[in-house]
């Protein structure tokens, strides 16, 4: 592959999530080989390339980002040999590979983790983690007030060799998933070590997990405010543990590291940071991209999407850098449930069988409209594995087969994230509707019977398909060089619409309008829905035109 441009500027990047795309074994749980032989949906989709959740060896305690060993292959997902026929066959077709970095945390199998607990207090060992004495009269209090992600306190104690309690370590996330200390240079060249081993093996970049917490601020002093969702100073100040300026130094650090490569390999951040302050990861030297958490967020309101859009242009524009676009992802409520609902949502709290359904068709409807609007835009678009398939979340899964750690953090009163965790239909019909080779395995988590009516196969073919619909928005993307490029807004904007041009290019999403008509001789190029009345754009409805 050439490569030497800088195509992460207008890349698609679908996110593949191991365990669920598909299962090559007959285990029920999804593999390299399985992904390797569904490269054709990819390529057919027309995606620039691939990114892969975690893969490495851990516990599954967090589905894979905790992460025990980060040079090598889960055995469930193959082998280092399945991963280098996954580079080479994915590179053949012209896809290039992301892989994930989880370096704010590892699993408590790790290694370096297990040393330092049976190592002593002050020992170097424990220097790699953030262990601290207990508050209280013997320790028995959390060394701050700090909050778990996932529910309950951020800090767990250890017994230590003589058998008595001892000091905390810091989790930001599960009690399996201890966070490792920055400060210590050791850390640092260990990730090092590990960037170059994957980019030696080809890898084209890293989507960067929870990046902006790698750096604490000193003393880790008291927080007592929730945080949730994007990231936002309270009474003027930021969260201790998370965007501290010395995340900057590391990723100047690793761009070095990147750019001594050929073939532009990047790095994304996941920072889920308002776009003022996601655009300073991605200055001149550090990240390549940065997600766009903040239009993630939005509800179906033309308002609220407009801002965000308008907002995030201009940060990134003036540090020179593409802006990203992203409806779903492994961690938040797919949008085609999540615009089922009016009005702003619990991203990534999950839904019940017994609490307020969404509607799916009009979710499904609102989707397809947010996917064509976002697809126009200039910059990078994620997409998330399904959603090309107008997946809804499974909203009715048994409470007792749920996996999400923040599930049993809760005391059971969040479901977490699992209903966009479950694994994809290829088929219409078959115990697992072809994501397993073998016709009798059971998935990892179970598909409810209707995912059978949104199977890859059952769309092929059909021009009023969601497939087909990215098919053809991607198709057009491509053509016509939407993702690079400047964007005008439409003068003539309507209340409840979004409207703007792309050179010749007209974009027209009607969020919560009245029906709009078209203009005299307006050539349609693509509509989120495929009937449309003569002449104008309905409500949850895109149009790309020409005049």
């Amino acid at each position: 592959m050439s490569g030497a441009d800088e195509w992460w500027r207008r890349a698609v990047i679908y996110q593949v999530y191991p365990r669920s795309y598909a299962d090559s074994n007959g285990d029920g749980i999804g593999d390299l080989p399985g992904i390797t032989a569904r490269l054709d949906h990819l390529a057919s989709l027309g995606v620039d390339a691939l990114w892969l959740s975690p893969f490495y060896p851990s516990p599954q305690r967090d589905g894979g980002y905790d992460v025990a060993d980060y040079r090598d292959v889960d055995p469930q997902f193959g082998t280092l040999a399945d991963f280098d026929a996954l580079i080479a066959a994915t590179h053949r077709l012209g896809i290039r590979v992301i892989v994930d970095l989880v370096p704010n945390h590892c699993s408590w199998d790790h290694p370096a983790f297990r040393a330092a607990l049976a190592a002593a207090p002050g020992s170097p060992e424990r220097a790699l983690f953030h262990f601290r004495d207990g508050r209280g009269e013997h320790g028995e209090l959390p060394p701050n007030d700090w909050q778990s992600m996932f529910e309950g306190p951020a800090w767990t104690r250890v017994t230590e060799a003589d058998g008595s309690p001892g000091q905390w370590y810091l989790h930001l996330f599960d009690p399996s998933q201890p966070d490792w200390n920055w400060d210590d240079e050791r850390v640092r060249e260990d990730f090092r070590t590990t960037l170059r081993f994957w980019l030696d093996r080809g890898v084209d970049g890293f989507r960067v997990d929870v990046c902006d917490a790698l750096v604490k601020a000193k003393g880790l002093p008291d927080w007592p405010h929730a945080v949730h969702g994007v990231v936002r100073p309270v009474d003027g100040r930021l969260p201790p543990m998370w965007d501290q300026e010395g995340i900057h130094e590391i990723f100047r650090d690793w761009r070095n590291l990147l750019d001594s490569y050929d073939g532009s390999r990047i790095l994304c951040a996941e920072a889920w940071l308002p776009p003022e302050r996601a655009a300073r990861i991605v200055r001149p030297g550090e990240m390549h991209q940065a997600f766009n958490f903040a239009f993630l967020e939005q509800p179906w309101s033309a308002a609220d999407l407009r801002s965000t859009i308008e907002t995030s242009l201009e940060a990134n524009d003036a540090v020179g850098a593409p802006t990203t676009w992203v409806l779903s992802n492994h961690d938040v409520m797919r949008h085609a449930s999540r615009y089922g609902y009016d009005g702003a949502v619990a991203l990534e709290s999950g839904v019940g069988a017994d609490d307020p359904q969404p509607d799916r068709a009009l979710g499904l409807r609102r989707a397809r409209a947010a996917t064509a609007l976002m697809l126009a835009l200039p910059g990078s678009a994620y997409l998330y594995q399904g959603e090309e398939l107008g997946l809804p979340e499974v909203t009715d899964l048994p409470d007792d087969v749920r996996q999400d750690p923040v599930w049993e953090r809760s005391g059971h009163r969040i479901r977490g994230r699992d209903g966009c965790r479950v694994p994809l239909p290829w088929t219409s019909s078959g115990p697992s509707f072809g994501f397993s080779t073998v016709s009798s395995s059971e998935t990892w988590l179970p598909q409810p019977a209707y995912f059978g009516g949104f199977a890859a196969a059952g769309q092929e073919g059909d021009p009023a398909s969601t497939l087909s619909l990215y098919r053809r928005a991607l198709a057009l993307r491509r053509e016509r060089g939407l993702g690079t490029g400047p964007l005008e807004w439409d003068e003539d904007e309507r209340p409840g619409t979004i409207a703007f041009r792309r050179g010749d290019l007209h974009v027209l999403a009607n969020v919560s309008g009245e029906e709009v008509p078209l203009p005299d001789g307006a050539r349609v190029l693509l509509a989120s829905e495929p009937a449309l009345p003569s002449g104008s754009v309905p409500r949850d409805v895109t149009v790309w035109f020409m005049r």
